[in-house]
């Protein structure tokens, strides 16, 4: 196979690009850069942030709320400047709550889920006035103790762990054994006690997967999903006033993935409120809840080549950064067969011709490896190479500690 018949591995469009220098937010990549002072670092794009989730508003039927799960990336400046455009934020940890609560947002607009909420983070939680999603009995009886020390009564919905799973999802969170969320069939139980546990009790969240391109497979748990919340409230003690149907939305990662067909997707949510919702659960807030959707696809991950070098036949473009910030990139989080995430190399004063390259990091394991056999134009010392599809779950997601490399910085352009 020539270079010419081999796919590349191309900037995708939500990049624009001027002069052949790739730009974020408008600014050349190599300018910010320089205004960032040292590589790596990650970019994140404020008007594609704000343009994704306008496509969200523009496909979602009025009455469904915008949530962002702060975990996807919890950047305080991204955080902040999704406060103006999303209805609610989910939280795993009270770091993210604190986070969150920066911004301004009402406590309500706050969930926190997450199994292992510590008394410590409850006591956070229940002070601050957030949702609290119970993920166990035991964690019920501790949010009612630590309520009672603190003297107040404690907003709580329940996390449901479905009766079904969801095949073909990136990372499956639901059906059989999980820790997450109660088992659906003792939520009953659950809600028995809630009547005599002094809480005020607002409704379920059903998260049953994440990672999802397939709007069949969405479809069908949104179906599922909505059928068990109102068979649900059957036991419930009071009025579903919540209702989080979680979110799954996946991005592509690789050529080979094909994107998400979100107007099928909300479309069957509208028919979901009308025909199902509505008519049976009433009004409740109806929520989902994005992460990865809304900023994956709008950062990048920038590295700068120290080294080029031939082994064998091969060619590898070493860069200061690796799988320490980007380990999603590097085939290490979850996949089971290594894909390569689209990169490009930013910026060149003088073009060149094709190549065929291994990006590897600067850290002594063979792991620590970018992007691998792929046709990139040529790069020498200096250049800035990108990677792709760096939103979500990069810094924070990443063994930042090992073998004490430096931290890589974040702007929002």
């Amino acid at each position: 196979m020539t270079l010419l018949d081999t796919p590349r591995l191309v900037a995708p469009d939500t990049f624009t690009a001027s002069d052949a220098r790739l730009c974020v937010g408008g600014v050349p990549l190599h300018l910010l850069a320089e205004r960032v002072g040292s590589t790596p670092f990650f970019a994140y794009d404020r008007q594609k942030l704000s343009a994704r989730v306008a496509s969200l508003r523009s496909a979602l039927a009025p009455g469904i709320e915008l949530g962002y799960a702060i975990k996807a990336n919890p950047m305080p400046a991204v955080v902040q400047h999704l406060r103006g455009v999303v209805d609610t934020f989910d939280v795993a940890s009270a770091h993210e709550m604190r986070i969150a609560l920066d911004t301004g947002i009402a406590p309500l607009q706050v969930s926190f889920a997450g199994p292992g909420k510590t008394s410590a983070e409850v006591r956070q939680a229940v002070a601050a006035g957030v949702l609290i999603e119970v993920e166990s009995e035991v964690e019920l009886t501790r949010v009612v103790s630590i309520a009672d020390q603190v003297g107040l009564t404690p907003r709580v919905a329940i996390r449901v762990n479905p009766d079904f799973a969801v095949k073909g999802s990136g990372m499956r969170l639901s059906g059989g054994p999980q820790q997450f969320g109660v088992d659906s069939e003792r939520v009953p139980e659950l809600l028995g006690r809630l009547s005599s546990c002094g809480v005020d009790f607002f409704g379920f969240h059903i998260f049953a997967a994440s990672q999802v391109l397939s709007a069949d497979t969405l479809c069908e748990a949104q179906n599922r999903t909505v059928a068990l919340a109102i068979r649900l409230a059957d036991a419930s003690p009071c009025p579903v006033r919540y209702l989080n149907l979680g979110g799954g939305f996946g991005i592509p990662y690789s050529d080979r993935d094909t994107p998400l067909d979100l107007v099928r997707v909300a479309d069957n949510l509208t028919r979901l409120m009308q025909a199902e919702v509505h008519p049976r659960l009433g009004a409740p807030r109806v929520v989902i809840e994005l992460g990865r959707y809304i900023v994956g696809e709008c950062g990048l991950y920038v590295t700068r080549v120290v080294d080029r070098k031939q082994s064998r036949g091969r060619t590898f473009l070493v860069v200061d950064g690796g799988m320490h910030h980007q380990l999603a990139a590097s085939g290490n989080l979850g996949q089971v067969i290594r894909r390569n995430y689209p990169v490009a190399i930013g910026y060149r004063a003088v073009t060149g011709g094709e190549e065929r390259v291994s990006v590897v990091g600067c850290l002594c394991t063979p792991l620590d490896v970018l992007a691998d056999n792929v046709v990139l134009p040529r790069a020498d010392v200096g250049d800035l190479v990108a990677v792709f599809q760096a939103g979500a779950y990069g810094l924070t997601a990443s063994p930042t500690a090992f073998l004490g490399h430096p931290a890589a910085l974040e702007v929002l352009v």
